[in-house]
């Protein structure tokens, strides 16, 4: 839905670095109340602060990264390149993080990865810088999410939530006056509903990454492709190409397969 909106204020003609500085604020403005009710003033003191710098300057590339790679590809193709995120999820999990990542996790990465391959079939479709743009908002938002779930319960996710909007609203307001274009009214409500999905949205990735494996969660992420391609269709009428169906029905079948694999080892731990 957020690349949606993101593509239509983008035809629109603002500038992609205002859609993301609004993210940004609105986010940061939606959380305050939670954030200062949780921690009070402290929420204004990150623990770790170039920790949490380094992680805001990676979500929000990602973010001005992808949609910068929405004005010259189909919104389904962008979001299923950029959905390299989750291998890079599970390597740096086996590198950086305490976790053990077995085989069958692998398997399903990869084969999300091979479907991430299909769609774009290198070599055969031209690689365009929408291409390069998409590739790039996964790597660095797979990368963000591992520094999550390095710091995953050392701060209340609402509170961590608020100071990432905050920085990231903070540095893209030095930009603003070259590229400013004034929003109309319809277009700021669209950006508080903008900020509002984005908002809850991290809110719930970054508690899910407080109970568990940043490897296990990787290739669950897969399935909001499915969404993208539906509103690329229905929405900015830009339906995938058969390629790009076929490379969605493999991104799902692994996120399937780890879904019910997970599930299946549950209700062994649990004796059921």
């Amino acid at each position: 839905m957020l690349g949606a909106m993101a593509k239509t204020l983008g035809q629109a003609g603002l500038p992609v670095l205002i859609v993301v500085w609004a993210r940004a604020l609105f986010g940061a403005l939606m959380t305050l109340p939670f954030a200062l009710h949780a921690e009070g003033a402290r929420a204004f003191r990150p623990a770790r602060p170039w920790h949490q710098l380094i992680r805001t300057v990676l979500l929000f590339t990602s973010t001005w990264a992808f949609f910068m790679s929405l004005n010259s590809l189909p919104m389904a193709d962008a979001l299923s390149i950029f959905f390299v995120n989750p291998l890079v999820i599970v390597v740096l999990s086996a590198l950086v993080l305490p976790e053990k990542v077995d085989g069958q996790r692998w398997l399903a990465v990869v084969a999300g990865f091979i479907g991430t391959l299909v769609i774009i079939r290198p070599g055969v479709v031209a690689v365009n810088l929408g291409t390069l743009y998409a590739l790039a908002s996964g790597i660095t938002l797979g990368t963000y999410f591992v520094m999550t779930r390095h710091i995953a319960g050392a701060a209340n996710a609402t509170v961590l939530t608020f100071q990432t909007c905050a920085i990231g609203a903070a540095l893209m307001i030095l930009a603003l006056p070259f590229v400013w274009n004034p929003p109309t009214g319809p277009q700021w409500v669209m950006f508080v509903l903008f900020g509002l999905i984005a908002t809850i949205g991290h809110v719930m990735i970054t508690r899910s990454y407080e109970h568990a494996e940043a490897s296990l969660l990787a290739p669950l992420a897969f399935p909001e492709v499915v969404m993208t391609t539906l509103l690329g269709g229905r929405v900015l009428n830009g339906l995938p190409y058969r390629w790009t169906k076929l490379g969605v029905v493999i991104l799902i079948a692994s996120a399937i397969a780890i879904s019910l694999r997970e599930q299946r080892l549950t209700m062994v731990r649990g004796g059921l």
